[in-house]
Order: structure tokens, then C-alpha cells, then sequence
């Protein structure tokens, strides 16, 4: 009885469904939490990537694409920040996307990110040094890039 009770707790932990999957099922296009983007999330070999495909708000007042004017790197201050890379590096691990970072182009910070997929939800985990001093946002799936 003991053995059999042993191996059902085993078989549901390493072989449950959400630590089952290959990871791909995070691929595809996320409306961030404040809806003010949309981030297509693609994989380039075992690491899962986001760059910035739409912006509510794309050109500033001028009718100039808003700029990456608080990078710390000189050299992308003037990129758009459409098309930037905003989550990168991610690997998948039972259910999760770890060992990632996130790109915040409002302070041209980057911090250590996980991620996590629940339905059609992504929360998305932003945090420096450990976890627990972070921050989440929850992205939802949207079919379309406009």
C-alpha cells in the first residue's frame, strides 16, 4: 500500500501536465497589463524572447516614434521603442519560464523576470536579487497584433 501510494504522488508530480509541456504553448502575442502594448513572444532555439509589436500611443506629439530616450546605453537612445526586445532569455522549467530578464523602457532598467502561464493569463514577474522583492503583472492573450 505504502508503494503504490509512493508512486501515485511521485507520477503526479513528474508527470502532470503543466510540467509536461515544451513551453511553447507562452508563444504568441500578450496586451500588457496596463494595455498600453501588445508583446509577441517567439522562441530562438530553448530560450523564449518578447519584442514590442503594437503601442497605443506609438508617435509622440510631434508625430515622431517614441524614442528609447532612457536606455543607459547612449548608442539605443534613439531607437523607437516599437520593436524593442523587451523580455529575453527565458529557459523553461517544470511549468515556469525562468532565468529571464525584462527591459522597463520608462527607466531604461532591466531586472531578473519569471514567468508564469495560468489560462489565457501571463504573469509576468520583474524582481532584483530574489523574488520576493518584485513585482508582478498579468498580460492576457490577445489573436491579433493591432
Amino acid at each position: 500500500m505504502k508503494i503504490s501510494l509512493i508512486t501515485l504522488v511521485f507520477t503526479s508530480l513528474f508527470f502532470s501536465p503543466a510540467l509536461n509541456k515544451d513551453g511553447d504553448e507562452i508563444l504568441g502575442t500578450w496586451l500588457t497589463d496596463d494595455k498600453r502594448a501588445k508583446i509577441q513572444i517567439f522562441k530562438e532555439g530553448q530560450r523564449y524572447h518578447g519584442k514590442i509589436v503594437w503601442l497605443k500611443e506609438p508617435k509622440d506629439g510631434s508625430g515622431n516614434f517614441h524614442k528609447d530616450t532612457k536606455n543607459p546605453d547612449k548608442a539605443l537612445r534613439d531607437r523607437p521603442i516599437l520593436g524593442i526586445t523587451l523580455v529575453s532569455d527565458f529557459v523553461f522549467e517544470r511549468g515556469r519560464w525562468t532565468d529571464g530578464e525584462i527591459y522597463d523602457p520608462d527607466n531604461g532598467k532591466i531586472y531578473d523576470c519569471n514567468m508564469k502561464l495560468k489560462g489565457n493569463k501571463l504573469e509576468v514577474r520583474g524582481y532584483v536579487g530574489i523574488s520576493m522583492f518584485g513585482r508582478t503583472v498579468v498580460w492576457t492573450r490577445t489573436d491579433s497584433v493591432n
